[in-house]
């Protein structure tokens, strides 16, 4: 039985588990980055231990591992928050005001962009297009969108996370 982590409910990392996220895997050209994926996609990101697991299984040195992992803003090294709340940063949405919503959020969290709240409840991203530009400013809450965000709706989809999380 695997253990679950105390993050977005997601099963804790394990060596056995993750080699049977890798195995599908070894058979496809350069699977490092699709192993990524599977590893982030099944443990909420990828464990430090991950990496000397994928060198060995991939024949890639650690260091290879490392830097790609390190390289994309969208893998994680660390347990996400309960909830992730990505923010547009593109073009359209920082004209309608997205970063004054990055600073009243970092603010309210506690935490700064790329990380989570001391509380544990609610991660903050960056992302660049979420192909809502009509509706600018832009949001992702976990897998919903919001558009035409301001701070009284952003303020409440804060403090609704944050409730569901501690509930």
């Amino acid at each position: 039985m695997t253990a679950t982590s105390p993050f977005a409910g997601m099963p804790a990392f394990d060596a056995d588990a993750a080699n049977a996220v890798l195995a599908p895997l070894l058979a496809e050209p350069a699977p490092l980055l699709q192993a990524l994926h599977a590893m982030q996609t099944r443990f909420g990101f990828v464990h430090p231990d991950a990496v000397p697991l994928l060198a060995e299984r991939l024949n890639l040195s650690r260091a290879e591992v490392h830097g790609v992992l390190t390289f994309y803003h969208y893998f994680r090294t660390s347990p996400p928050g309960r909830h992730v709340l990505r923010i547009c940063r593109a073009e359209a949405c920082q004209a309608m005001g997205a970063e004054a919503l990055v600073e009243q959020a970092t603010q309210r969290l506690g935490c700064a962009l790329h990380e989570t709240s001391p509380d544990g409840a609610i991660s903050l991203e960056p992302v660049f297009c979420l192909g809502n530009c009509a509706c600018a400013p832009s949001a992702l809450l976990d897998d919903t969108l919001h558009g035409r965000l301001d701070a009284v709706t952003l303020d409440g989809l804060l403090a609704e996370a944050r409730a569901e999380a501690t509930a």
